[in-house]
């Protein structure tokens, strides 16, 4: 139950973890949206201002010469000049294009006071609402009218050239449309951060479940392969505390009344060793500590070195060790590992074998790469243990396996030691009965 604590906690981790990095992309880049819509929405309205003003700014004493009539500029009459020469000025820019119509052209004195009420038609209605601020000229502003209608407003001083006094420019245009659109679009994308949200979830749990798969296979196998440890060092030192409590138990007896108790311990101590040794490699291989050194040998013939002593103990216990060596060329390989890959091979198969039995063992090339089978006549392994042989702890017949001194991660080191040379190795049934180990070694 432990694990499965463990599991969950960290199943809730990445799930939070997930959500708050896809809601953070969602977020972020529906506000980026956003203000890029919007900025695109109102740049034509704030182009307008700008080029309204421009246009304003830039006409000269000649063009106001042409919308004036002498009439008009003589001082008693300067007022209704005022009233009239704006008109005038607006029809003549409407009439070239040059004031665009949907700017609204607000004249103010320095008072701040409209005078061209006349000129803005039904707007005139909402002069009060109209706010003005002599001290934010040259700057975009937006204002609302009858709290419903909103503009979108520039200020600016125009010169009167002498002719008239300075007065105050105020445009507006109507940005209702632009403002529905940004609203709507707030809307749809806000809609999309919440359905992306949404989907976040769902994605994040699955990535989770997905990511946290082979953590969970590695939990469980190391909760198994601590167990297992635990169980196989137990054994072994029960059976020597066991023993070492009977001597004491006798403290005058003699070494010799003792020896069946003596060799019984020191066979346990070696196997306790060898056990140690096993899981102190398989520690290192899992934390990737172990390195290669490898030599450039002829490996048949290293092969031959290696097999001789256990040739003389197979014939001991009348079994036969075969020699089909065809290899015949140099690989690159680290000796002390390959050596104690023959080893656990050679020493699975005498174990596993009867009485008249064959061990051969076979090098050849093919596809490149080097190929060696290792065959026995023996017991045999199932179909469901030729999936899992290489298994840490993985034993088929474990009492027989006891017997024999087999913990379980011979095969397993076989493997790490394989793999690490950038090959692979495979366990098949080896017909009309026994095994076959196949190891595929690049050159």
């Amino acid at each position: 139950m432990e694990e499965q604590e463990v599991l969950r906690n960290k199943l809730i981790k990445h799930i939070a973890y997930n959500i708050i990095g896809f809601a953070l992309i969602f977020i972020i880049f529906g506000i980026f949206i956003f203000l890029l819509v919007k900025g695109v929405t109102y740049s034509s309205v704030i182009k307008d201002l700008y080029d309204s003003k421009k246009t304003l700014l830039e006409v000269d004493n000649e063009k106001i010469n042409i919308i004036i009539d002498s009439n008009y500029i003589t001082k008693s009459e300067r007022d209704s000049w005022i009233q009239n020469s704006i008109k005038k000025y607006q029809d003549y820019m409407l009439a070239r294009k040059i004031l665009n119509p949907n700017v609204i052209l607000i004249l103010r004195d320095l008072d701040k006071k409209i005078i061209n009420e006349s000129e803005i038609g039904r707007y005139v209605d909402y002069t009060d609402e109209i706010d003005f601020d002599e001290n934010n000229l040259n700057k975009i502003y937006e204002v609302t009218l009858d709290e419903k209608y909103s503009y979108m407003g520039l200020n600016f001083i125009f010169d009167g050239n002498g002719i008239t006094e300075d007065r105050y420019i105020q445009l507006l245009v109507n940005i209702d449309s632009e403002k529905d659109l940004v609203a709507n679009y707030l809307k749809i994308i806000s809609l999309a951060v919440f359905v992306g949200i949404m989907l976040s979830i769902i994605t994040s749990y699955i990535l989770a479940q997905k990511t946290l798969e082979p953590l969970r296979e590695n939990i469980i196998k190391q909760m198994e392969f601590v167990q297992n440890a635990s169980h196989e060092l137990r054994t072994p030192l029960t059976i020597i505390q066991a023993k070492q409590e009977l001597l004491l138990q006798e403290p005058n007896a003699k070494i010799i009344d003792k020896s069946e108790d003596i060799i019984l311990t020191l066979n346990e101590t070696k196997r306790l060793t060898k056990l140690i040794k096993d899981l102190m490699i398989l520690s290192r291989a899992d934390a990737k500590k172990m390195s290669l050194q490898k030599e450039n040998i002829n490996i048949d013939e290293y092969i031959k070195e290696v097999i001789g002593p256990y040739s003389e103990i197979a014939q001991m216990q009348e079994k036969e060790i075969i020699l089909d060596l065809n290899y015949n060329m140099d690989i690159d390989v680290d000796t002390s590992r390959f050596y104690q890959l023959m080893i656990i091979l050679l020493d699975n198969a005498i174990k596993y074998t009867e009485t008249k039995d064959k061990i051969e063992i076979k090098t050849y090339l093919k596809d490149n790469k080097f190929i060696m089978e290792v065959k026995d006549t023996g017991i045999g392994v199932s179909d469901e243990g030729l999936k899992r042989i290489f298994e840490r702890f993985y034993r088929e017949d474990k009492a027989r396996s006891r017997e024999t001194g087999g913990s379980g991660l011979g095969l397993s080191i076989a493997d790490f030691i394989v793999t690490s040379h950038g090959g692979n190795i495979r366990a098949s049934h080896n017909k009309p009965k026994g095994t076959v180990f196949t190891i595929r070694l690049p050159r």
